[in-house]
């Protein structure tokens, strides 16, 4: 197990220090901030949504190594998909990190690398962490005009 908790380490890692998708979109029909105020991290999500489908989205802001590779994993992800398929995908995230603990379970096979992310569920302080990017993101999606705050 060890060696499957350093691989994921590495992942995130590498997503941290070389994010995907960073940066403002130029083509963005949509956009969201999101803040988690205990800890500082803030994201901004930019969507270029095209009919239902998701053409285009990048991120920026700053945050720690859990929400800033989560954030460009995230993007990496929805990428061509529908609403349908990002609301399915945030519902699967959402119980990987959240769910119990002591109950581990296989990641359902259209999370992908996103399996990296189970960990988080022994940690709930990080929760938010990781899952700010995808509540911005859902924010987007649905035009939201309040800033996302996981306090």
């Amino acid at each position: 197990m060890s060696e499957l908790r350093e691989l994921y380490q590495e992942i995130i890692l590498d997503h941290t220090k070389r994010p995907r998708n960073f940066g403002p979109l130029a083509s963005a029909n949509r956009r969201a901030r999101g803040a988690n105020p205990l800890c500082g991290d803030r994201v901004e999500v930019f969507l270029d949504l095209e009919g239902d489908v998701v053409k285009g989205v990048s991120f920026e802001g700053a945050g720690c190594a859990l929400s800033t590779a989560s954030a460009s994993m995230m993007t990496e992800m929805v990428q061509g998909k529908s609403r349908a398929e990002i609301e399915h995908l945030f519902e699967a995230f959402h119980e990987l990190v959240t769910g119990d603990p002591s109950r581990p379970g296989e990641a359902p096979p259209e999370l992908g690398k996103l399996e990296v992310f189970s960990g988080v569920r022994e940690f709930p302080v990080r929760v938010k962490c990781a899952t700010l990017p995808w509540h911005t993101l859902k924010a987007a999606l649905h035009q939201a005009a309040t800033p996302v705050s996981t306090e």
